[in-house]
């Protein structure tokens, strides 16, 4: 309930902000596990591609925004949960794999923070371990704008990939997640 409140107040928000365009709200499951991964470069991705679906997204997040005992409060309010960027966090993929596990929806941004454009040294392995691991599919959203008082905000929302691997495939998680990030941007 917490959630779809701030969603609705972000979302007003962010109407009087910018001029959002949402293109592929047909490619959006009605129920089970995804991904929901998202190219970032602003601080506003994370509401912009909460407000483009009708279910509740899940997010990891930068540890370093749960500092704050009140935004903490707020966050962890709103379904989100902490990942150490910097080191193997076995506590945030533990919690992602339960969020999938439940059939929810879990956002990401593979490149692990922001970022102009693709570049494969940015390609993270962590979306694709976790996207075999679950056996979860991949949704792919692509967000264009400058962001800019009254600018155009142009969210794509690319189909479901199936990233699973076959029994006896090697599961290189690094190319996986390049494939993931290849395809957001190419929307």
């Amino acid at each position: 309930m917490f959630y779809f409140i701030i969603r609705g107040i972000a979302k007003f928000l962010l109407i009087v902000l910018f001029k959002i365009e949402i293109k592929g709200l047909e490619n959006i499951p009605k129920e089970g596990k995804y991904l929901v991964c998202s190219n970032h470069a602003s601080n506003w991705d994370p509401m912009l591609v909460s407000i483009s679906f009708p279910r509740q997204i899940f997010w990891m997040a930068k540890k370093e925004l749960f500092n704050n005992k009140i935004l903490s409060v707020f966050f962890n309010g709103l379904g989100a949960f902490p990942v150490d960027r910097e080191n193997s966090d076995i506590s945030a993929i533990k919690n992602a794999l339960r969020v999938l596990k439940q059939g929810h929806l879990l956002g990401m941004f593979p490149e692990g923070t922001r970022t102009s454009g693709y570049s494969k040294e940015h390609v993270k392995p962590g979306v694709a371990m976790l996207a075999v691991k679950s056996k979860s599919s991949v949704i792919p959203v692509r967000i264009e704008s400058n962001y800019k008082f009254l600018s155009k905000v142009k969210i794509t929302i690319g189909s479901p990939v199936d990233f699973s691997v076959k029994d006896g495939q090697v599961n290189d998680y690094e190319t996986i997640s390049d494939d993931i990030l290849r395809r957001i941007y190419s929307l």
